[in-house]
């Protein structure tokens, strides 16, 4: 993993860690799914014309449909609309570490269900995880967190796992920025379905809300999937994943700087835990693959 790889899996880190605060201002003011949806048609949009201005085109292979536009259901829809939603009635802090543990779910699903070889380290990493997962659970429903918002995280994580399952086949082959418009496009179309169904549009238009606006739909929404299929692409999804080991800090520090969210002490160790659970289970999976199948 040379320089580059280094400084643009830090910089991804810190831009998906900061989304959950700026969403956190944003569902404030704002219905969530419709932001959301414009959020996602305003990136989808600067991305086809990026790409289009970069010589990319809409010629994508089959699985890069395939997974492009599972992609855009699973993460934007599904995880992020569930988020955007929870959000509303759970800090910022707590859905960033939830989401945070994708990486575990990952690592269990191929295990139990593809039979992907984990080595011990690995085992360890994925207890690790539910050990601190527990700490920060136990202590935000000992303060009375929202049930039916920390539900729905859990669900989006889910989503999510499924979403980065299928990410491979979307990097390779190039045009990277037209996949990147193009499952943003998906999601705003999903959204915006359930939107006006489900919502009334009633906005308070105030500077913090226009600020979190533009920021989100520039920053973790179009440059930190830039960076993320890019990186996934130069260096493969698993290293790439390791990164995600930064996420519970960064999610948690960002909240409490820019919307003065509180930390308690098993918060701390909790994500601590969960940060050393995930980077057990990345580097176990670096491993030589001489490993046998636990």
């Amino acid at each position: 993993m040379n320089l580059r790889a280094i400084l643009m899996g830090l910089a991804f880190a810190l831009m998906w860690s900061s989304a959950f605060t700026s969403a956190r201002v944003i569902v404030a003011y704002a219905p969530p799914l419709a932001s959301l949806s414009l959020r996602f048609l305003v990136s989808g949009l600067l991305g086809v014309a990026i790409a289009l201005a970069l010589g990319q085109s809409f010629r994508l292979t089959r699985a890069q449909w395939r997974a492009t536009v599972i992609f855009g259901i699973c993460q934007n829809a599904l995880y992020l609309g569930l988020n955007f939603v929870a959000m509303q009635t759970i800090e910022a802090s707590l859905a960033s570490i939830i989401a945070s543990t994708m990486p575990l779910m990952v690592a269990f699903a191929g295990w139990v269900v593809f039979r992907d070889k984990l080595p011990l380290m690995g085992i360890v990493g994925l207890i690790a995880g539910v050990i601190g997962v527990g700490l920060i659970m136990g202590a935000r429903l000992d303060a009375g967190v929202d049930p039916y918002g920390l539900t729905l995280c859990l669900i989006g994580s889910v989503a999510l796992t499924v979403a980065t399952l299928s990410v491979r086949g979307a990097s390779s082959g190039g045009n990277v920025m037209m996949i990147v418009g193009l499952q943003m496009l998906v999601g705003a179309a999903c959204l915006a379905v359930v939107s006006a169904a489900t919502e009334t549009l009633a906005v308070t238009w105030t500077a913090p809300l226009i600020i979190a606006f533009v920021y989100t739909t520039l920053v973790p929404g179009l440059a930190a999937t830039w960076v993320w299929f890019t990186l996934v692409g130069m260096i493969g999804a698993t290293k790439a994943a390791t990164f995600h080991f930064l996420n519970p800090f960064f999610g948690v520090a960002i909240a409490a700087i820019i919307i003065d969210e509180s930390i308690g002490p098993r918060d701390v160790l909790g994500v601590a835990i969960i940060a050393a659970g995930i980077l057990a289970v990345q580097l176990s999976k670096q491993r030589p693959a001489a490993q046998t199948k636990m």
